[in-house]
């Protein structure tokens, strides 16, 4: 195994160490025949966009038990998908995932393209993407580079280059890797090794099929790489939200505009989010509204955000200027996005003290 071609050395390792995933056919199966379903590899592969593998596996069962095929997929209520998304995060990968699937069910017949150029036609496949979905699912020999990949790219040749000006050049050295022969399982297992081994922090060199080839192993730099920038701090945002609780225990949501951050998503209304000033009180109706001693944070890819929460409880005739009253049995705290389902989390225990006591009653 020492002496054979790197690609070989790993699809080796590979065929032994595979990790076991539901959208995978693992190297066995595979060698027996077995085809990787094209919607399976595909809805994947848009989840794990930005994700990680473990919190991707319970919506991948999710999504599929309820909507097995991409026919069944396109064919669902926006709001649905929208709800079984909630919690996963990058909302738009949502909207992009439904507008992918009506236009593959009504322009292609229910069938995926089969080569990388086809699939980037397609909403939300870019070009990362569309090499992935070619290689897993269709065999084509296409170079997938994700940040698995550049780790181990990064380390295998002792790129020091900072990312991301260094994308290129290990883009660059994985083409130069890649394998004409099983190229879905060459993706995956160099995706498995980074995943298992060649891992951000401590990789585990000594067990590494490609250790004596490992140029950042030799010169002792490989827990440092790859070299990133440094990051500049993140801005902070403020903004209020307000839960209300109508005497039958429906609550005030609101579903946002399907453009912008948590496009499509319900959440509560609230004022408009500020980086400079204090956010401008937006109330969506005349209560007795009541702030809570502490305040929801969260993150996003490029801003903090930190929401200051105000409750009311309003009689069942009150009237919101936006938003809906949802009543108890058509609402799950899971439908909602993180950081509102933060708030609710929140809010949620002293709406509740309110109602047993009889504090704040309209």
């Amino acid at each position: 195994m020492r002496d054979a071609p790197l690609p070989e050395t790993l699809l080796d390792w590979y065929d032994t160490h595979a990790r076991d995933l539901p959208w995978r056919v693992g190297p066995s199966a595979r060698a027996a025949g077995a085809r990787p379903d094209p919607y399976a590899v595909w809805l994947s592969e848009i989840m794990l966009q930005q994700t990680t593998v473990a919190a991707v596996k319970g919506y991948f069962a999710r999504f599929t038990k309820r909507w097995p095929d991409v026919d069944a997929l396109a064919a669902a209520e926006d709001a649905d998908v929208m709800g079984e998304w909630a919690g996963l995060g990058y909302y738009a990968r949502a909207r992009n995932l439904l507008k992918c699937a009506r236009i593959v069910a009504e322009d292609h017949g229910g069938r995926f393209p089969d080569t990388r150029p086809g699939l980037q036609e397609l909403p939300g496949i870019g070009p990362y993407t569309a090499a992935a979905i070619a290689a897993i699912a269709f065999d084509r020999p296409e170079t997938v580079v994700d940040g698995n990949v550049e780790r181990v790219m990064a380390r295998l040749h002792d790129i020091r280059a900072p990312l991301p000006g260094a994308k290129p050049e290990l883009t660059a050295a994985a083409a130069a890797l890649s394998p004409g022969r099983r190229p879905g399982d060459y993706a995956q297992a160099v995706m498995d090794l980074g995943a298992t081994i060649c891992t951000p922090r401590a990789p585990a060199c000594g067990i590494c099929p490609w250790q004596p080839a490992c140029a950042a192993h030799r010169a002792g730099t490989a827990a440092g790489l790859p070299a990133k920038k440094p990051k500049t701090p993140k801005p902070v945002r403020h903004g209020i939200a307000y839960v209300a609780l109508r005497e039958d225990g429906a609550l005030l949501l609101e579903r946002r505009p399907e453009k912008g951050l948590l496009g499509g998503m319900l959440g509560w209304p609230g004022s408009t989010w500020t980086e400079d000033t204090e956010p401008v009180p937006a109330p969506p109706l005349k209560a007795d509204w009541s702030p809570l001693p502490a305040e929801a944070r969260h993150t996003f890819t490029h801003f903090h955000l930190r929401l200051r929460i105000e409750t009311a409880r309003v009689p069942v005739g009150a009237r919101a200027e936006f938003g809906e009253f949802v009543p108890p049995a058509r609402f799950s705290p899971a439908q909602l996005p993180t950081v509102m389902r933060k708030v609710f989390d929140l809010a949620h225990p002293r709406l509740e003290n309110d109602d047993r006591d009889g504090r704040n009653r309209p």
